[in-house]
């Protein structure tokens, strides 16, 4: 199952590096106005989200207007165990290169640690990917940090709406999935929404 996935990973990340500038700028203004007609998102005080990197589908400025709203945004801190942190969105200005993250430069909010597990008071949760299958299955980048994450918010018994940002080719009918991986509830995409209901039994908390 890990070769499988590293396989399918490594043929996400080649379609994404392929992708153009302007494609990838248009994207981002397409997939923000998705999400912002998203009816949890319209109602949400608090909301777990991240800044893109590289070629994911853009954050900027969804995560802009979400602040103008008065939403209060959580980003995360990646930590040395890969865990993650979580600090209050105060604008692009206050953002900075985490020292973590390997190759690729993260950026992270430079303000007040909140702990661990304040993404239990989120009322959605925005998650990166690099696809989302048709039961809801989503495959990260295979760190495992939002594995805790999710892992975490069950057990609080915490239920926010889990939304994955992916492009549309990357909604696809099936992804290799362990008991342990947790389905979204919906993915955006700069096309529209899709919503999904699991035939998976969850694992136990």
């Amino acid at each position: 199952m890990a070769t499988l996935k590293r396989e399918v990973r490594r043929d996400l990340l080649a379609v994404r590096a392929a992708m153009a500038d302007d494609e990838v700028a248009q994207a981002a203004e397409a997939l923000a106005e998705r999400a912002l007609e998203l009816p949890e998102l319209a109602g949400a005080d608090t909301v777990a989200a991240y800044v893109s990197v590289g070629r994911e589908p853009g954050t900027l400025r969804l995560l802009n207007v979400l602040r103008e709203r008065g939403v209060r945004v959580l980003l995360p801190v990646l930590l040395d165990d890969d865990d993650l942190d979580w600090a209050a969105y105060e604008g692009a200005g206050r953002l900075v290169e985490s020292e973590r993250g390997g190759r690729t430069r993260l950026l992270e909010p430079n303000g007040r640690r909140l702990g661990a597990a304040v993404v239990a008071e989120a009322a959605v949760v925005l998650l990166p990917g690099l696809a989302v299958d048709r039961r809801g299955t989503r495959m990260g980048r295979g760190g495992g940090s939002y594995d805790r994450v999710l892992a975490r918010l069950a057990a609080a018994r915490a239920e926010p709406a889990l939304v994955a940002l992916v492009y549309g080719h990357e909604v696809v009918d099936e992804l290799p999935a362990e008991p342990h991986d947790r389905p979204v509830h919906a993915a955006v995409t700069p096309e529209g929404v899709h919503r999904f209901t699991s035939s998976r039994e969850r694992p136990p908390e």
